[in-house]
């Protein structure tokens, strides 16, 4: 009897058991699904039947959804330390690691700095590093779990919210401590203030005075940096793991995800190709020689050569250098005084930079440009046609705040307007230069004003450094201050992907040349590559060609070229075109005369409006 009533409920709990499961793939529609799969299976035949099944589920499966992201510390190409995010995924009910990113830090390379500021910046940015760290550990898994990395732009809207929040809590504890500060300098003495400077004495009668010397006006004081939160490297790289992580998982190349993100659509039809700016010599401050201008001398292949063909031609011009610096030195005899001989030839000594190109020493401004433009009519190449020439002046590095001058050459200094004519006869007696970055400070507004003026219609004035960050420039939504013809943005610190999609979009929308370019020290993540082709930028700034870290670069856009090619997307890459400054001011001009005269018209045929209605009122 026992036995009879186990097995009746053994029964009965069998039978419930397989309504549930009838219930659970009833709901996920599963039978209609395996008929349909086993169905189309049958008709097609194919020769790996299980392999097909797992295709076709896994097109059912739901999407994959980030489930941890962690950072780590490693070493960029300089050897500094910088942050590594890696994002985790549940893919079909597994964890699996799906891609990282690495981004660079902000702080540069220092060579012409004490050794005592070098490390001191070594601490500030592993500091940096640490909270960078710290915030992606301890608040972006939280902060992403369950999302799905296809929504880039809600995972940027939440990044920016948690930045947002840690930019207010920094102020709200820099006002506490401030607070804390104050009864204690309350009770303290006040300082007294100097005496006044005697007058001075007046000048006897009959004595003669000096000639009066016009004293130069004085240059802007230095803007105070931006100010900078430790960990903010955390937002930008999370956000470029995150769309590393939806190009892997929907097996699509990072630059397509970024197009698609940046022109609203599945696919763009076509893309182009950026223009190279390969740094072939640095003649700056850390070279070994008098000139301190050129901080790098770079080459322009021309558009219509494929990235390819462009960096072998570059190459080439890199291996002629190489052997002009490593040809023994013979030097001439000396001449005896009073003798119009010229004394010994100096040996070029070339090291290699940080940024990868070669450091040389030169005095002047021309011998640079003149071994290029030798090198070139030995190889049968012409500056001017085959390839241009780019000078990153780096004119924030020469500026002599005791003077007020920059120092060109080694004990020459010349003032801010001085500089102008400079760079006028240098694009006189260089046609070939199309770009000039940094010519002055940001600070010298009325001087970039000038150098667009006379040289904007033959050559792009670029604001590198003198540009703001990437925020700043969306905060304020103007890219023209200074006046330029563009400006290079950095993918660092708190910037987004979207970030970078907004910026590249105000640029153009100002009729601007967005240039990408790289930060001095590099890490070997190739996306920067990839970002320049998605968000469609006039030029990619790379540094040389050498060391891996941007070597690994150039490789990533031969092999996007490639791809291009073979799926009929690549469109030719424009030529060089400048922007003429005088006619766009006289556009605005005529556009503000018109705006003022419809304001004009406006009140006048409000007065009208008003007269005959007062006119009908005394009727």
């Amino acid at each position: 009897m026992g036995d009879g009533g186990s097995g009746r409920n053994n029964a009965h709990e069998l039978y419930k058991l397989k309504q549930r499961a009838v219930e659970y793939y009833r709901t996920n529609n599963v039978p209609q699904q395996l008929e349909d799969l086993l169905n189309s299976t049958f008709y097609l035949q194919p020769p790996d039947v299980y392999g097909h099944l797992a295709n076709c589920f896994s097109k059912l499966a739901k999407p994959p959804t980030i489930y941890k992201v962690i950072g780590r510390i490693v070493l960029d190409g300089m050897g500094h330390q910088t942050l590594r995010v890696e994002i985790f995924c549940t893919v079909q009910n597994q964890v699996k690691s799906i891609t990282s990113a690495v981004i660079s830090s902000h702080l540069g390379v220092l060579e012409t700095v004490m050794p005592e500021v070098v490390d001191q910046v070594e601490l500030e940015r592993n500091e940096a590093i640490s909270v960078a760290v710290q915030w992606v550990n301890e608040s972006m898994t939280e902060l992403l779990e369950g999302l799905e990395p296809t929504q880039q732009e809600m995972a940027d809207q939440l990044l920016a919210n948690f930045f947002a929040n840690k930019v207010q809590e920094d102020k709200e504890s820099k006002e506490l401590e401030l607070s804390l500060e104050q009864p204690l300098f309350e009770g303290s003495v006040a300082p007294q203030s100097s005496p006044p400077s005697p007058p001075l004495p007046p000048k006897k009668k009959g004595q003669r005075g000096r000639k009066e010397v016009t004293p130069e006006k004085p240059i802007p004081p230095a803007e105070p940096p931006e100010p900078i939160l430790h960990g903010s490297m955390a937002i930008g790289a999370v956000s470029l793991a995150v769309a590393k992580t939806c190009a892997t998982l929907t097996n699509t190349p990072l630059y397509s995800k970024i197009a698609s993100l940046k022109y609203k659509q599945e696919s763009p039809r076509t893309l182009s190709l950026p223009l190279l700016m390969v740094t072939m010599l640095s003649c700056g401050k850390s070279s070994s020689g008098k000139l301190n201008l050129m901080k790098e001398v770079i080459c322009i292949p021309h558009p219509g050569l494929t990235v390819q063909q462009g960096v072998t031609m570059l190459l080439e011009i890199q291996k002629q250098i190489i052997k002009i610096i490593d040809k023994p030195h013979t030097p001439k005899p000396e001449t005896k005084k009073g003798h119009n001989g010229k004394k010994g030839s100096i040996q070029i000594v070339g090291k290699l930079s940080y940024i990868g190109c070669l450091s040389i020493n030169y005095d002047t401004i021309e011998q640079p440009l003149l071994l290029l433009q030798g090198i070139c009519g030995n190889l049968g190449l012409e500056l001017g046609i085959n390839l241009y020439l780019a000078i990153n002046c780096a004119a924030h590095e020469l500026i002599d705040y005791t003077r007020g001058k920059y120092e060109v050459t080694t004990g020459v200094f010349k003032n801010p307007s001085e500089m102008v004519d400079i760079y006028v006869d240098l694009i006189n007696k260089f046609p070939s230069i199309t770009a000039l970055i940094d010519p002055v400070r940001k600070e010298d507004i009325e001087q970039w004003g000038s150098i667009c003026n006379a040289l904007g219609s033959r050559c792009n004035i670029i604001a590198g450094t003198a540009s703001k960050s990437v925020p700043k420039l969306l905060e304020e939504q103007n890219v023209n201050i200074p006046k330029s013809s563009g400006l290079i943005i950095k993918h660092t610190n708190q910037t987004t992907i979207s970030n970078l999609i907004e910026v590249t979009n105000l640029i153009e929308s100002q009729k601007r040349i967005a240039i990408l370019g790289s930060t001095e020290g590099e890490s070997s993540d190739d996306s920067l590559a990839d970002l320049a082709v998605g968000l469609g930028v006039r030029f990619l700034k790379l540094g040389g060609l050498s060391r891996g870290e941007r070597m690994t670069k150039y490789n990533r856009l031969f092999t996007i070229e490639e791809e291009l090619v073979q799926s009929g997307t690549l469109t030719p890459t424009a030529g060089q075109t400048f922007i003429d400054f005088s006619e766009e001011d006289q556009k605005a001009a005529e556009a503000f005369v018109t705006s003022l005269s419809s304001v004009s018209t406006g009140r006048a045929e409000s007065d009208v409006t008003r007269f005959s209605i007062k006119s009908e009122a005394i009727k």
